[in-house]
């Protein structure tokens, strides 16, 4: 099982950054009392209210969004959208077969930079019935619960473990999905795949170069 490390968002990119500086395993190697799970919510089908596509140095990506059953996370990813505030960041923190994770940092001569979000966080939607499939996509957060700006990740994979109130979660607040791949998961894959350093961060920055809203 992958670590929910690799899903927090950054809160100072450098010292405190959202993967590798968030300590290795789960709150249950820390001794953290144990904690019953909520009540699993039922599964419910995705709704596509809105299209967003994501232009990246290796390909167009197609996002459908769920205004109906995530309207909170739907409405920040496009109030930075249309801020053109994902313009030029980039796929900060690929992981092989689990989430690619972008949306909140820049190139700085050679080091990476998180952006200051234009936008207070967000409470977290991750009991609403969408899931954490393939394909999906998700707002990245730090270990607060209500605390998703920018940052998001697509799923590789099926992520059961992501759900809100999943029994192998160690977050059992789990992530917020939102939407979804509608075309360019070959990208998403490709994505995927590139070689990253210690940190996760791709050794070539993938970048972002355009997130735009379709009327």
């Amino acid at each position: 099982m992958k670590s929910l490390k690799f899903l927090l968002q950054a809160t100072a990119f450098g010292a405190l950054t959202l993967l590798s500086a968030c300590g290795g395993g789960s709150a249950a190697d820390a001794g953290a009392p144990v904690v019953s799970s909520p009540a699993v919510v039922a599964a419910v089908e995705m709704t596509i209210t809105h299209k967003v596509t994501v232009t990246t140095s290796l390909g167009v990506i197609e996002l459908g969004l769920d205004n109906t059953h995530a309207p909170i996370s739907t409405a920040n990813f496009l109030q930075y959208t249309n801020a053109g505030f994902y313009n030029g960041t980039l796929f900060h923190r690929v992981i092989k077969d689990f989430v690619i994770q972008g949306g909140g940092v820049v190139r700085s001569g050679s080091s990476l930079v998180e952006k200051t979000p234009s936008f207070a966080a967000i409470k977290l939607e991750s009991n609403v019935g969408l899931r954490n499939l393939r394909g999906t996509l998700a707002m990245a957060r730090t270990g607060a619960t209500d605390s998703a700006t920018s940052q998001f990740f697509i799923n590789v994979k099926d992520n059961a473990f992501l759900n809100y109130g999943d029994a192998g979660a160690s977050d059992k607040n789990g992530y917020a999905v939102f939407g979804k791949v509608l075309s360019g998961m070959d990208v998403v894959d490709q994505i995927s795949l590139v070689a990253t350093n210690s940190s996760d961060a791709p050794t070539v920055d993938v970048t972002i170069t355009k997130v735009e809203a379709l009327k």
